[in-house]
């Protein structure tokens, strides 16, 4: 909910602390900004975005292949990475989709507040219902953070983009960025389906050489698993990836069709946590990475 987390974040117009009444958020300086009727609000600032946000079908999609805890043991490992690194402080998730990495994180820690921030509208309507003491933030994470600075002891990134200079800014002293990225192997068993997007093999040393100076790497674990998945959990997976950006659903059920149902899929994904260095706030060109 908004009023859980509404003291951490910040106008995007001036960087004012913001207010809550019944129907806007507010700042001292008079910049406001409405609550949708579904709970979230918009803090874009009208500049465009780089990202494409996820349409309604694949957020639902992913809402049904997560609910079937298909990566349940990705998300035990992204909230076992916070709980390394304790805080009662507030937690920030970055293209947080749905929701559900944010919830599972909050409901190790039942001290923390969660903001769950995404430049999809139907992804922050599913997040602002995703946890009770989770509030839901239109915005662009690749821009300007619309939260104060060193409020948060942790910042989620499960395949998705992140600021690495802005998230330094907003976490406090010796809080964590938590990351989550497909490793080359992820998926291998679909990746060569035509339409279908492969994983960069360069992720992992962009990742380190985007996070150098403003964090150190306190830990690193290897997630490797089977996944025996039927048609229906196959086209989820599809729909819900960037795959979708290039597939039709026509195209997607034809190529699920002609698999078994029943398919085995490998997940691959290394969860890693850099805690943030001492340090002024960084705004410096090519301090940004994204998936």
């Amino acid at each position: 909910m908004l009023d859980s987390v509404i003291d951490l974040l910040a106008c995007p117009q001036c960087e004012s602390a913001l207010d809550l009444d019944d129907t806007a958020v507010l700042c001292e300086r008079g910049h406001s900004f409405d609550i949708a009727r579904q709970g979230y609000v918009s803090l874009l600032t009208g500049a465009a975005t780089r990202f494409t946000g996820d349409t309604a079908e694949m957020i639902a999609d992913r809402a049904a292949f997560l609910g079937a805890g298909h990566y349940d043991p990705i998300r035990d490992a992204v909230a076992a990475a916070c709980a390394s690194v304790p805080s009662d402080s507030g937690v920030l998730e970055v293209g947080a989709g749905t929701g559900q990495y944010l919830a599972s994180v909050l409901d190790g820690m039942p001290g923390a507040r969660g903001i769950g921030l995404d430049v999809s509208k139907p992804a922050v309507r599913r997040i602002a219902r995703s946890h009770p003491r989770a509030g839901a933030v239109l915005a662009d994470a690749w821009a300007q953070i619309p939260v104060r600075s060193g409020t948060l002891g942790h910042v989620l990134s499960v395949f998705a983009p992140r600021n690495a200079s802005e998230v330094h800014r907003i976490l406090e002293p010796g809080g964590a960025l938590v990351v989550a990225t497909p490793t080359p192997e992820h998926l291998r068993e679909l990746v060569s389906l035509p339409g279908m997007v492969s994983v960069d093999e360069h992720k992992t040393e962009r990742l380190s050489a985007a996070l150098s100076g403003l964090f150190e790497r306190h830990d690193r674990t290897e997630i490797r698993f089977a996944m025996e998945l039927t048609r229906q959990a196959l086209d989820a997976l599809v729909g819900m990836g960037p795959s979708a950006f290039h597939l039709t659903a026509q195209q997607r059920a034809e190529m699920v069709e002609v698999l078994p149902d029943g398919f085995e899929v490998t997940a691959s994904v290394t969860v890693s946590t850099w805690v943030r260095r001492p340090g002024d706030r960084h705004r410096q060109n090519g301090a940004f990475s994204g998936d």
